[in-house]
Formats: C-alpha cells, sequence, structure tokens
C-alpha cells in the first residue's frame, strides 16, 4: 500500500480527447482552483486505483513543449518540475490516433524530461475511418513507454489504463533511459556549463538555457546562466529548431514502419465533405444564423409547458398556504418573502437547462469550433480575431468563465477587447428578465405555425449585444495602444454525434448552479427586501393602518379594495418605497417607476435578482393568490396608465442587454487585467450606453 497521495498530471494537445478522458476517470469527484499566482483553472480530480491514492490533475492543452500562451505556461512549469503546488509522480499522455505526428512532437519532449510516462491513445475510431492503422506493440517499443487503446466516450479501455497505471506507479526505475533524439547533441559545451550549475538532465538542462528568465531562480543563478550562454555561445533559437527537425525525423521514421496512412489524394471523408457546407462563404453564415434562430425558438417553445406547470404550482401552494394560515408577520414573511422569492428562481429553471443543454450539443458536436473560424474574417475588422468568438459565445452562459477563457488569445489587445465586450453577450442570468418582459407585452402569435414572435424578439436582443459589442470593439481598438503580431490559428475537431449522457449532466449541473448560486443570493435579497418594503421611517405606516382600519369599519363593503390601497400606501411609506422614489426622477425619462428602479439596484448583485425584487414588490403590495406576469400586466402608474407597456418594456430589455450590473464580473475583468482602471471603464461606458440606448428605444416606441 502507498501511503503518499501522488500527483498524475494529465497532459495532451487541444482536442485531443483529454478532457473526455478526465470526466469518465474522475466522474463527479472533482474541484477546481486555480495554480498558484496565476488565473488558469486547475482541475483536480480522484483518481481511483488499487492500493493507491492519486490525485489527476488536468493540465491545459499545448501542442510543444514550447508555450506561448498563459496556460501553455502553467503547463509547461509542472512538467518541468518547477511549480511548488504540483510534483508529478506520473505523465498520463493523450495521443490523437488521427493527428499522430504532430501529437508524437509533444509526447517525444515529455518522455525526454524522465518522469515516468503512459500513452492513452484516443480517436482510434477516427483514424479508422481515414483508414489509419497503428501497431501499438511497435509503437511502445520504439517510445519506450505503455501505450494503452481507449475510448472515454464509451468507457472502453479505462480499467486497463487503470491497471497501466497502478503498476507504474508501484514500480521504481520505470523511466526510459534512452533519449528520444540526441539532446546532448544540440550543444554539449552549453548543457554541461548548465548541469554544473544545476543537477538536471541533458532535455530539462536545454530548457533552462532557453526559458530561464522566465523561471523563479536567484539572481545570482540567473546571471551565471547567462554567462555560460554567452560563453559557449548558445543560440536558443537555432537551437530551438535543430531540436524540432531531428524529432520530426525520428517521428517520421517511426510513421513509416508502424502507422500506415492512405493516400492524400484518396476521397474525403465525411468531415470534410460537411466542411464544404458548414463553411460556405455564403451557405455557412446563413446556416449559422438558422441555428442561432431555431436555438432561442426552443427556449420558448419547449419550456413554455413545464414553466406554466412551475407557475401553477406556486400559485395553488400560495392560496392554500393563505387559507390555512394565520395571517401575521410571519405568515407575511413565508408568502410573500421567501416562496415569492423561490418562484421566482425556479419557474425559469426550464429554460436556462433547455439553453445550456442545447449549446452543449453545438460543443460536443464540433460545430461550435467552425463558428469561430466563421467569425474570424468579421473579428478582425473590429480589432479581434477567430478566438475571441469562444469567449463571446460562452458569455451566452455566463461572463465570468467566458472572460477567463479569454486566456487562449495570444495576442493581448485581442484579449482586453474581447475581455472589455464579452459582457455585452446576454448571459443566462438575463434570460429570466427577457422572458418576464416578453411574456407582459409581445403577444404569443405564431407564423407558419412554427415561427414564434416572441422567439424572434428573444433572438433580437441576443443579436443586439452582439453588434453592439463589435460596434465598441471596433471604437476601443483605437485607443488601446498595444501593438503585437496577430495570427489565428485553429484546429478543426471531426464531427461527433453528442454525448446525451453528457448532456443530461450539463442541463442538471447549471440548472442546480442557478438554483443554488443565484438562488441564494435571490432569497438574500428577497428576505432584505420584504423588510424594506414592510417597515418605514416614522410613524407614517402605522397612522395609513389606522386611518384605513376606520374606514373599513365605515364601509366594510369596499373591505378588499380599501386593503389594496393600504398596502399600496404602506410600500410608499416603507424603506423601498423612499429609495424608489429617490431615483425615480433619473429613471422616469426611460419609461420607468419607482419599483423598476429599486430592481435595477438590487439586480446590480445578479441580473436574474430583477424577477426575485419584482415578485417581492408586488407580494408585499397585492397579496392575491396570482401570478407575477398578471400583477405586472395589472401594474399602474399614479395616474391610472399601465407600467409595462410596450415602449417601456422594451426600453428595459435593452437596459438589461447592455449595462454592467454584475458585481462578478466586475471583480473577475480586475483579476485578469490586474488593474481596477478596466473594469471601472467598463461600468462607466456600459451603464452610459445602457442608459442612451434605452431612452433612445423609449422615445422611437412611444
Amino acid at each position: 500500500m502507498i501511503n503518499k497521495k501522488l500527483n498524475i498530471v494529465l497532459t495532451g494537445n487541444p482536442n485531443s480527447g483529454k478532457s473526455s478522458l478526465f470526466n469518465a476517470l474522475t466522474g463527479l469527484k472533482q474541484k477546481i482552483g486555480n495554480f498558484p499566482g496565476v488565473t488558469v483553472d486547475k482541475k483536480v480530480g480522484k483518481l481511483p486505483l488499487d492500493e493507491v491514492d492519486a490525485d489527476l490533475i488536468d493540465l491545459p492543452g499545448t501542442y510543444s513543449l514550447y508555450p506561448r500562451r498563459a496556460d501553455e505556461w502553467v503547463a509547461y512549469k509542472v512538467l518541468m518540475g518547477l511549480d511548488e503546488d504540483v510534483k508529478p509522480d506520473l505523465i498520463l499522455i493523450v495521443l490523437d490516433a488521427s493527428n499522430l505526428k504532430r501529437n508524437l512532437l509533444f509526447c517525444s519532449q515529455v518522455i525526454d524530461l524522465k518522469i515516468p510516462v503512459i500513452a492513452a491513445l484516443s480517436m482510434t475510431d477516427i483514424a479508422a475511418s481515414k483508414n489509419i492503422r497503428i501497431d501499438i506493440n511497435g509503437l511502445q517499443q520504439q517510445l519506450g513507454i505503455p501505450i494503452v487503446n481507449i475510448n472515454p466516450r464509451k468507457n472502453k479501455g479505462l480499467s486497463q489504463l487503470k491497471k497501466v497505471i497502478s503498476i507504474a506507479l508501484k514500480q521504481k526505475n520505470i523511466v526510459n533511459k534512452d533519449d528520444f533524439i540526441d539532446v546532448k547533441a544540440l550543444a554539449p559545451t552549453s548543457i554541461e556549463r548548465l548541469q554544473n550549475l544545476i543537477p538536471v538532465n541533458d532535455y530539462k538542462a536545454l530548457h533552462y538555457l532557453i526559458n530561464h528568465e522566465e523561471f523563479e531562480l536567484s539572481d545570482t543563478l540567473q546571471s551565471a546562466i547567462e554567462n555560460a550562454e554567452i560563453e559557449t555561445k548558445f543560440n536558443p533559437t537555432k537551437t530551438q529548431a535543430e531540436e524540432v527537425i531531428a524529432r520530426y525525423q525520428r517521428i517520421k521514421q517511426i510513421m513509416q514502419l508502424y502507422v500506415t496512412e492512405p493516400n492524400p489524394l484518396d476521397k474525403k471523408i465525411f468531415t470534410d465533405r460537411l466542411d464544404n457546407i458548414l463553411l460556405h462563404r455564403v451557405w455557412g453564415y446563413a446556416i449559422l444564423l438558422a441555428v442561432l434562430f431555431i436555438l432561442f425558438q426552443s427556449v420558448f417553445w419547449l419550456a413554455q409547458f413545464p414553466m406554466d406547470g412551475i407557475e401553477w404550482s406556486f400559485k395553488e401552494i400560495t392560496a392554500s398556504l393563505h387559507n390555512y394560515l394565520p395571517d401575521n408577520k410571519l405568515t407575511n414573511l413565508l408568502l410573500n418573502g421567501i416562496i415569492a422569492g423561490l418562484s421566482g428562481i425556479l419557474v425559469f429553471v426550464p429554460q436556462i437547462m433547455i439553453l445550456f443543454g442545447l449549446i452543449t450539443i453545438i460543443e460536443d458536436t464540433g460545430y461550435m469550433a467552425r463558428v469561430s473560424f466563421l467569425s474570424d474574417k468579421l473579428m478582425r475588422k473590429v480589432g479581434l480575431n477567430g478566438k475571441s468568438v469562444m469567449p463571446m459565445i460562452s458569455g451566452f452562459a455566463c461572463a465570468v468563465p467566458a472572460i477567463m477563457a479569454a486566456r487562449n488569445i495570444e495576442n493581448k489587445k485581442e484579449r482586453l477587447l474581447t475581455i472589455l465586450i464579452t459582457p455585452l453577450m446576454s448571459c443566462s442570468a438575463r434570460l429570466p428578465v427577457y422572458t418576464i418582459l416578453i411574456s407582459l407585452v409581445i403577444p404569443n402569435t405564431y407564423f407558419l405555425g412554427f415561427f414564434s414572435l416572441q422567439g424572434l424578439v428573444m433572438m433580437a436582443l441576443y443579436l443586439l449585444g452582439i453588434v453592439v459589442a463589435l460596434i465598441v470593439s471596433y471604437i476601443l481598438k483605437f485607443f488601446i495602444n498595444i501593438k503585437e503580431k496577430s495570427y489565428f490559428i485553429l484546429e478543426l475537431p471531426v464531427y461527433r454525434s453528442p454525448r446525451w449522457h453528457n448532456v443530461l449532466v450539463t442541463m442538471i449541473e447549471k440548472a442546480k448552479i442557478f438554483v443554488v448560486d443565484a438562488g441564494k443570493v435571490i432569497m438574500v435579497i428577497s428576505l432584505l427586501l420584504w423588510f424594506l418594503c414592510s417597515y418605514g421611517p416614522g410613524n407614517h405606516i402605522k397612522n395609513a393602518e389606522a386611518k384605513y382600519e376606520q374606514q373599513i369599519k365605515i364601509y366594510p363593503t369596499k373591505k378588499d379594495s380599501l386593503e389594496r390601497s393600504l398596502s399600496t400606501e404602506k410600500l410608499q411609506y416603507s424603506y423601498a418605497g423612499y429609495l424608489g422614489k429617490s431615483i425615480e426622477p433619473v429613471i422616469k425619462p426611460l419609461g420607468y417607476d419607482w419599483k423598476i428602479g429599486i430592481a435595477l439596484i438590487t439586480s446590480f448583485a445578479a441580473r436574474e435578482v430583477f424577477v426575485g425584487t419584482m415578485a417581492t414588490l408586488y407580494s408585499v403590495e397585492d397579496s392575491n393568490d396570482v401570478g407575477l406576469r398578471d400583477k405586472l400586466k395589472a401594474a399602474k402608474h399614479p395616474d391610472g396608465t399601465a407600467v409595462y407597456t410596450l415602449p417601456a418594456a422594451l426600453s428595459l430589455m435593452v437596459f438589461y442587454v447592455l449595462a454592467m450590473q454584475c458585481m462578478s464580473t466586475l471583480a473577475v475583468v480586475k483579476r485578469e487585467t490586474k488593474t481596477w482602471k478596466w473594469p471601472i471603464i467598463q461600468l462607466i461606458y456600459m451603464t452610459g450606453l445602457a442608459y442612451f440606448l434605452s431612452w433612445l428605444t423609449y422615445i422611437l416606441f412611444k
């Protein structure tokens, strides 16, 4: 039994099947953190093995041991043994059988680090479809490491892989002592000088010579390495190029002996033929718009019945509790604070699950990468590149991980521009706001029996965010003075059928995150609002209660209408009422009343709080057992006109598309840019833009 907890690092090229293998090996026993000192995700999972306690650490994907991006530097330092937090006991490298030549470059470099290595050969079904045949036994002999054929999607080869890992961890001296290439011959004198300073093997010595400036070494040691480079006339660029050439020469020999590949002039496989259509300069964009259209139509169409069912359930629960519970403050808190807040959360779960389920299907099939490819030309015109599309699309889910995903953009200016505009993408937190407002003012009309007018408006809101983001990026690119060469290299994965289990798990996990994480914020604010709406300064509320109590005694037949008037007057005299009235002059030009003003303030904590706020406000004012939509539809200004007219609702939707109303987003922008300058700029420009375009919308439709 090995008592020490061992670290197995999982590495490989992007799109090699690494994430699928990590999920398959660890299941749901995973945790997410950051590597020390950097804002790059660290995924760690428990790997169940016989008599061995091991953590599996998923490193960011990288194509070679010469890093360019921040996430590649993280992987590089772990593999080089320079990360104090993660010291690898074994390296599990994933090899894509359909792109073996490219994958073997990184694999051969990892082997020469002299850490125990096991290779997991993935994508063998794709390789077979390309008529690629691999002699695994011959490949094992040439590389000097165990190779296990796997298919994480179908749980094939995983048991064998775990057995090989267990055996490797229990054995000693299993490292292949032979170098893949003669590393020492590349710079013999320089390597020997370095090894006199630091006791490392030949290949690590070469990397110290090339990248030591990026390592945390003492000033004395840095100077000694610099002197060694100068005195031995070490040329890092020339040496690196010679190394890569030497590796590819050896890889070519291995491929000729143990890999059978088809003639490149053979008939294209299905993926290539499909790309001729989906990446077409005309049809590609038309299909993309159609996919987006179907996506937003489905969010309304599929979610309608479960949403109606949840809303009906809460109406029935509230009505039953009204009949059985005594009329006191505690009942008021339960019905108008807790249950009203819960209804504002749970009613939107079906839409969020459907949206994330459909996005997962698009990602799983390989189409999402094609969206980046299609968008690159347009992105370059506004100062971005195709890699900006992935964070922007991720922004439809949540801006926080989307902004963190911008780390994959090598160019600093393009990365900063992407961070600044990503919050303009309509995240899932805005979905409840759009849904409730669209249902209030947009008729549930269908064209040709399928095209929903409400779905079209929803799609228009998402497109508005995209268009404004591109315009803002175009303007900002002239003010951000960072000059750096930009390039766009993207690997297009093959098309595959979606993993339905993965889709279902994602839908459940996203619903859980919304209910638990967003729900906690909504519930806290709902309870706080109930207090602010139920109490106020001075004796105004008590005086109002006494006045209406007298009137009810005089006019008992008008009790219901008088109680509604009392609720309205008490709300106006409450703390929430005074707060709302104080900001009403600022938002009145947009068509909003003071209650909407309160919702704008509370939803800065999280955008979805808007619905919970309105649910609490109107429940406190009107305790009738009707749904929130009915209460909002019946809302009136003091002059008797409706609050939620078409101009006002459209203005409010535009405001939520464009406004920066998320503290978490501002915090992550500060963390990614390492300064408060850019979050403040972001807050100012988004708020100003939201106010102006909302006012313009209200004026135009009024």
